[in-house]
């Protein structure tokens, strides 16, 4: 199998963990709406990370039923109400515990060191 077959196969299966990251990244500072959040996963990621909304959709429902989100109806400026999130308490509590134990990891010198040696060889 060539890489241009296995690097799409492997990136599929890291971006179906990431979503979940990146929706609660973007519900840390502030209330969001389902379609906005998938804009700005998009922009954030430079175009690397594309969901549909329904995913987004069916993670915010997940997430609320194990209480790591909240949400509410608030009014819009151009048309019905919508549905805006935002993480629990104990959503915080989760995402700064998951970025210290799994993204901070890649800061760290002898990490860091190969990863830079990867991509200079």
């Amino acid at each position: 199998m060539t890489i241009e077959k296995r690097l799409p196969q492997w990136e599929e299966a890291y971006k179906k963990g990431l979503l979940s990251f990146w929706i609660l990244l973007l519900l840390h500072d502030q209330w969001r709406y389902a379609y906005e959040m998938t804009a700005e996963i998009a922009t954030l990621s430079d175009n690397t990370m594309i969901a549909d909304e329904k995913s987004i959709y069916r993670a915010l429902k997940r997430f609320e039923e194990n209480g790591i989100i909240r949400s509410e109806l608030r009014e819009s400026d151009i048309g019905p109400q919508r549905r805006y999130y935002t993480l629990s308490p104990m959503g915080k509590r989760l995402l700064s515990q998951f970025i210290e134990r799994n993204i901070l990891i890649f800061q760290r010198p002898e990490i860091s060191d190969r990863i830079n040696s990867v991509l200079s060889s």
